[in-house]
């Protein structure tokens, strides 16, 4: 069984972790370490399962924390070799990937899938087992033909719904900002986030939508827009309310 422990998600910090039975992987810790276990804890995450710790991208709300956690649990920072140079972790073990290249990590099979941010060589990431998929696809502009393969038949689909294109063009952020925000380098709207779910439906799938912008979205906002487009009851789609909430998706 996967459980998926989405324990932070958005613009301050982005932190996940996929247990799969007595096994475990990180992906992205962007708070610090001493906030990221605090929210295993209020999860009940045994950090001893953790093997290893998946990068995505270089940018702090994904990186911060983590050459501290890979120091604390002991574990390898797993990320292409772009991504790993662009990042500022210190002294940590470091463990090579290749974007579209499997590998294992324990009993799990991992695939990182391209990305469109305005980073060095960002990756979502594919995890399989026992026919079970899940697919963590953040930070990202556009869904890439790679990530949109996937998305159909996975069980558990954790994908951007960042902004919304009114809140964001009426919103606090300078010109520049919000036109890289709304590029196809820069995060995926709710609109588009939910026509690429509409565009690869499937009624099984879980969905949860995350890196909500703190500034041009909201929990309600996100979901409501997905439903209308999609189909898909509200009460189907799930995310993070607030602050310091956590998630547990299991499959």
């Amino acid at each position: 069984m996967f459980e998926v422990h989405v324990l932070a998600s958005g613009s301050d910090g982005n932190c996940s972790v996929v247990v799969c039975d007595d096994h475990a992987v990180m992906i992205d810790a962007g708070l610090s370490g001493k906030k990221i276990m605090e929210l295993m804890n209020i999860n009940g995450l045994d950090s001893s399962l953790i093997k290893a710790l998946l990068v995505t991208h270089e940018h702090s709300d994904h990186v911060s924390g983590a050459g501290v956690m890979a120091r604390k649990l002991n574990i390898p920072i797993q990320c292409n070799e772009n991504t790993f140079i662009s990042s500022n972790m210190g002294h940590v073990t470091y463990s090579k990937i290749t974007t579209m290249e499997t590998f294992e990590s324990g009993p799990i099979h991992i695939t990182p899938l391209p990305t469109s941010h305005n980073a060095s060589e960002p990756n979502a990431f594919l995890l399989r087992m026992d026919g079970k998929k899940v697919l963590i696809a953040t930070d990202t502009g556009k869904i890439t033909p790679q990530i949109e393969r996937e998305m159909q038949d996975v069980n558990i689909a954790v994908v951007e719904s960042n902004h919304d294109k009114h809140m964001l063009a009426t919103g606090p952020y300078p010109y520049m900002l919000k036109k890289l925000v709304g590029s196809e380098i820069g995060h995926l709207s709710n609109v588009a986030c939910a026509e690429s779910l509409k565009r690869t439906m499937n009624e099984k799938r879980k969905i949860f939508l995350a890196h909500l912008s703190k500034n041009n979205n909201t929990p309600d906002t996100a979901r409501e827009t997905v439903s209308e487009i999609t189909g898909i009851k509200r009460s189907k789609i799930d995310c993070l309310e607030f602050r310091g909430d956590t998630r547990i998706l299991k499959v």
